[in-house]
This record gives C-alpha cells, structure tokens and sequence, in this order.
C-alpha cells in the first residue's frame, strides 16, 4: 500500500509548484520575527530622572549640586525643604549637610531622555519605580498568549484545516495589533498583546504544517530547518531597522503591522492540504489540488491518483488512544521526557532573554538587536550541516557548552572591553540558536510514533514557560548587569551535560512502540526489556519527522 508521498512523487521535489509554496509560506513567517520581539523597542526603558519643576524656583546650586542633578531616578530631595534653603542662600555641603534632607518620591513625574526613543509605552504610563515590575509582565503576558495559542493551534488546524487557520490566525495578529496602536492604557495594551501572541503562534505553526503537509520529503527536511528558521530570522532583521527609523512607539507599531496586510492575497494562491483534505474524505478537493500542481509543474498526472483500496484504508485507520500519561509510562521514557522538558525550557530561557537583553548591552541597541538577529543565520546553517553529518546528542550539547561558557565569561571582561562583551553574548546568542533549531529534530527522533508529537508538544509548552519566564531574568539586570549572563550561562552549561545522558539517534532507526525507544545512558534497567526492532526502518533522513510535528 502506497502512502502519500509515494502517491504524489510524480510531481518531483523541486518543479514551480513546490517553489512558490516554499517562498510563500516562508514569507507569511516574516511578519511573526518582528511582532515576536517587538517589545525589545516597545517597551525600551530610557534614561530617566525624578522631575523638578522649573516653578520650584531652586538656584543653580540646589538645581544641580556638585555638578550632580539633586533627583534621582525614583526619588528626589523634599522639594519644599529645598525651596527654604534656596530662599536663604544656603548652600549643599558648606551650610546644609544634604545626607539629613529628607527624600520623596517623583511627585512631578519624570524627565525621559529623548535621544533614543521618542517615546515608548515606558513613558507613556510611567511603567518605571514603583511600576517597573509592569515591564517584564508585559513581555510575559505575550508569551502566556503564545503559550494559550500552542494549545488550541493544533486542535483548530486538525478541525478547520490548515489553510483556514493560517489566515484567521494571521487576521488576528494583524486585527489586534491594530487595535493595540490605540491603546489608552497599559491593561488594554497588555490584553491585546497576549492576543497578539495567540495569534503569532498559531499561524507560525499552521504555515509550518501546511508546508510539510503540502511538499515533498527531501523539500520538507529544507523548509523545516532552513526555510521557516532563515524568514523569521529575516524579519528579526527588519525589526531594529524600521525601529531606528521610527522611534514613536504607536508608529511604530503601526509600521509592523502593515506588512500582515500583505498576505491577504496569499489566500488565492496557497491551497489546502492535500493530505488534511484526505483525512476528511474530502477526496475530489484534494485530487483537484494535486492535478493543478502538475499542471503548473508541467507533468501528465495518472488518470487514477488514489486506488479505492487505498482511500479506503485511510478511512479505516485507527489508533490506540495515548494520553500525556503515557510520556510517564516507563522509567525510561520518563527520564526522556524530564530532560526534553528541562532542555527545551533552558534553552528558551538563553535564547529570548539575550534576545530581550539587547537595549541593556553597552552602544548602539538598534545595532545590536540587529547582530542578535543576524547571527541566527549562520547559527541555523550551520545547525542543519551539523544535522545532517553529526551526532546529535554531541552536536546539541557542544553548541549549549559554546553558548554557556562565553556567557559566563562576560563578567570576566573588563569594563573598558566593551566590544568583547558584545562579541562573547553574540557568540553565546549563536550556540544557543544553534541548539535550539537541533533540538527540534532530536526530541522528534527520541520519541517513539505512538506518542511523538505528544513529546514534542509536551517540549514546545516547556519552552514556552522558559520563554515567560525570560523577561525576568532580564530584569535583574537592574541590580547587577552580569547576574542574566551569570544565570542563563549556568543553566545552559547544566543543561548541556544533562543533554549527554540522551540516547544518540542520528543514523538509527525510528521507534515505534514505547518498548522501542533507546535507553537513556547512565541508568540501570531491569534484563529482559526488548532490545532491538526492525532495522528496515533505518533511513538517513530521520528528520522526516518533522513533517508530523507542531512546534
């Protein structure tokens, strides 16, 4: 029995067909790199002190005593006992002891440095001092609605198809960023923005199924490494260049979400999964499809695309029902599944918070979000050579080891260095994209068919909770700028020897059954366990898996 690759390898892996889906549905990705991290510039904290009014009618040695203006970030001196002491011409530090003034806090506001940003949703509502833990929160409210979104993606994708959920999906993201322009206040922003994140997640993975859906085996391994991977890299890209052109953040906003408008004439020219359209004997659809490709690949198609045995063996096939709790059966695919959770979610803490970190690195930000961004291109090439030809336990943990240690050695460099600085979260930046793109593969490859995409799932919600989790390991640098580094170089070192104890799956043949899954190393295991299984299904494109999982 043909399945359906086989059915439709008449139409060759790489004819204008198989292109146009590629580019178009790498393309849709772009929009999700800059709305992803937007908040690297919306929600930029700049330089900023305690307002004195003019009215206050200080002279120019209280205004600005011992060349040192008098107020502080979140609290200034007594304005009142100031104004006495100005009046009678006392001066700090010769008349007046100023340690024994009284302080209060910035009952004027606050004065924002203009030179980088206009203006931010910071200093729109005054999210600094007493409000300061707003500013993660509202980064980690975008991921909670990436999170929610990584729920019901699947689930809507299987029931409405592919097609239809990209589209709705991206309405969404583009709708309510729109509506979000128009925010009156830090709550409204916030609830939109985790519908936003809803969104974004939702229509990155319904593009990433249709087209390992839609294209051939040895086009899909491309797409799901590379194509996918490079596009939102692109818009990364993209995002400190429109950032430094347009410093107001509701223009800026604005300006991100355009491009989402774009894709509406996409509707026309994608179509529906095939193989979905299969699944819901919906077969006239799906063969309509598939000869139009043809023709716009220039093949004759057979008259006979599917035998009726083997439509009807599509309808027939059933599966023993797995739950999560399945993931916890054995010893075995229970030390799996720890160390895929712990991996994942190490790895996304590394990889958003020096994504988020970028305004806080020494120069230029909208310079070095570029770089952040730029290094992912090179980090994806090479984590798809080390795919194709390496290991996989050693490939994933030397790139976390690289990634970890020249973050811990950032606190080592000294303060006049800080280009080095740069360089070392630059390169500790590029393993941990690295691994992060090889993890995807790994994990799917670990799991045995029956509960695989229940174990990358399961993965995928780990990493989301690292990537909620993110924003406040940015926020400690405000107490010491080398304790993110410190802690996100620590757990991805940790993780990176955690990684070793993973059974190596590159060149071995896929599990099926629980019982089939390679052991975890280090760990005793009663005799008797079976050992081996059909080598028939060894192949060296063990990444075709992919293509039946949801990031």
């Amino acid at each position: 029995m043909r399945d359906y690759d086989e059915a439709t390898s008449f139409l060759g892996d790489w004819g204008p067909f198989q292109l146009t889906i590629f580019f178009l549905l790498s393309a849709s990705i772009i929009p999700n790199g800059f709305t992803g991290l937007s908040a690297v510039f919306l929600v930029a904290i700049p330089e900023h002190r305690c307002l004195v009014p003019d009215s206050a009618n200080l002279s120019q040695a209280w205004r600005n005593k011992d060349g040192q203006p008098v107020e502080s970030r979140c609290w200034r001196y007594r304005l009142d006992t100031l104004r006495n002491f100005s009046a009678l011409g006392l001066l700090p530090g010769v008349d007046v002891n100023v340690e024994d003034i009284e302080k209060e806090k910035c009952l004027d506001g606050w004065r924002y440095d203009r030179d980088l940003y206009r203006s931010t949703v910071v200093t729109e509502w005054n999210l600094i001092c007493d409000n300061d833990w707003k500013v993660p929160l509202t980064s980690s409210l975008f991921f909670l609605g990436v999170l929610l979104g990584s729920f019901v993606s699947g689930q809507l994708s299987d029931r409405f198809g592919r097609k239809k959920v990209l589209f709705a999906t991206m309405a969404v993201q583009t709708g309510f960023s729109i509506v979000q322009v128009f925010s009156v206040n830090w709550e409204m922003f916030t609830v939109l923005f985790l519908i936003v994140g809803m969104g974004q997640i939702s229509n990155y993975v319904a593009a990433f199924i249709l087209g390992a859906e839609i294209l051939g085996k040895s086009v899909r391994i491309i797409f799901s490494t590379l194509g996918v991977c490079i596009f939102y890299a692109i818009g990364y890209m993209l995002l400190p260049l429109i950032a430094y052109f347009i410093r107001d953040w509701r223009s800026l906003l604005m300006a991100l979400t355009v491009p989402g408008l774009f894709c509406i004439p996409l509707w026309w020219v994608i179509p529906e999964s095939p193989r979905w359209l299969l699944s819901q004997g919906r077969i006239s659809e799906a063969e309509e499809i598939i000869r139009r490709a043809a023709k716009k690949n220039r093949i004759l198609p057979p008259e006979i695309l599917f035998s009726p045995s083997e439509l009807q063996d599509l309808k027939e096939q059933s599966y023993k029902a797995y739950t999560f709790f399945d993931l916890l059966k054995t010893r075995n695919i229970r030390i799996v599944t720890f160390l895929s959770i712990l991996l994942w979610m190490i790895i996304s803490v590394g990889y958003f918070g020096l994504s988020l970190n970028t305004p806080n690195l020494h120069g230029d930000p909208y310079v070095n979000c570029f770089l952040s961004a730029i290094i992912e291109v090179p980090a994806y090439i090479i984590a798809w050579l080390l795919l194709q030809n390496f290991s996989r336990r050693y490939s994933t943990a030397s790139t976390l080891f690289l990634g970890g240690v020249v973050l811990l050695f950032i606190q080592l460099v000294p303060q006049h260095l800080n280009i080095l600085s740069i360089l070392l979260v630059m390169l500790g930046k590029f393993g941990i994209t690295s691994a992060f793109s090889i993890v995807y593969v790994y994990t799917a490859e670990l799991y045995p068919t029956v509960v695989r995409n229940m174990g990358v799932g399961a993965s995928s919600m780990a990493s989301r909770l690292g990537s909620i989790l993110s924003p406040y390991f940015v926020y400690l640098g405000a107490y010491d700028k080398h304790l993110p580094f410190v802690l996100m170089g620590s757990l991805t070192v940790l993780v990176g020897i955690f990684t070793l104890f993973l059974p190596e799956t590159f060149g071995m043949p896929l599990p099926d059954t629980i019982e089939e899954m390679l052991r975890v190393k280090g760990f005793k295991y009663k005799k008797g366990l079976k050992k081996g299984f059909n080598l028939q299904k060894q192949s060296n494109g063990n990444m075709k898996v992919l293509s039946n999982t949801a990031l």
